[in-house]
């Protein structure tokens, strides 16, 4: 099975746990747009749900399908959130999320849902997090010395850029920092710390989050509950 049947398979498990009526959070990235994919078959199957997109990408793909979506002025509560992850830590199950941008609206979304359903591939399992970078959206003005201070917390910060040789732009107009700190050994320590950083908006460190992950490899998609 390549990597985008693996996505596939764990993002038609997910799918299957949505029910009639129900407000679903639409995450943002590949595995998440399979997703996607899949709920929109179910709406033209006849499942009435109203998506909740964690991104303008996400928005255009599930209005294009025919997907209802709507806003928080007339949902405050989300009754799953279907998204993906770049990493993710056996055992608590706490994710590094925003490669695909999106942290922050993805974040909003977990946050005011009652399960939040991660899918993947096998291959976005670690014993610690910090394989890769940990994406923090910071806003334009005083970029420079918001990167000084994250570094004071251990981090390599890069700019993203974007298209053209332009940093890249958030949905919200915001920057993104990747951040390198390495093996993170106290991941709940971290996010608050990055959190408390003047200019930082969001972080993608997700602590405590997740109800499920639904991870496919060559044996199926196997499921995963939090350890606490």
């Amino acid at each position: 099975m390549d990597r985008d049947a693996q996505k596939r398979a764990a993002a038609e498990a997910a799918v299957s746990l949505v029910e009639d009526g129900m407000v679903v959070g639409l995450g943002t990235g590949s595995t998440a747009w399979f997703a996607i994919e899949a709920l929109i078959r179910r709406v033209r199957e006849g499942l009435r749900i109203t998506g909740m997109p964690t991104s303008e990408r996400s928005a255009a793909q599930a209005r294009a399908g025919g997907i209802p979506l709507g806003g928080f002025d007339t949902h405050r509560q989300i009754d799953i959130d279907i998204d993906g992850a770049d990493e993710i830590q056996r055992g608590p199950l706490h994710l590094i999320k925003g490669l695909g941008g999106a942290l922050l609206r993805e974040k909003i979304v977990a946050a005011a849902s009652r399960r939040l359903v991660i899918v993947a591939d096998e291959t976005k399992l670690v014993d610690r997090l910090g394989k890769g970078s940990v994406p923090v959206e910071v806003v334009s003005f005083g970029w420079e010395v918001t990167a000084a201070r994250l570094a004071r917390l251990g981090a390599k910060p890069a700019l993203r850029m974007g298209q053209g040789g332009a940093p890249y732009r958030t949905d919200e107009g915001h920057l993104i920092l990747d951040c390198a700190f390495g093996a993170i050994e106290q991941p709940a320590e971290l996010e608050q710390a990055i959190g408390q950083t003047v200019g930082v908006v969001e972080s993608g460190l997700f602590i405590g989050m997740t109800s499920l992950v639904l991870v496919a490899g060559e044996s199926g998609v196997q499921r995963l509950h939090p350890s606490r």
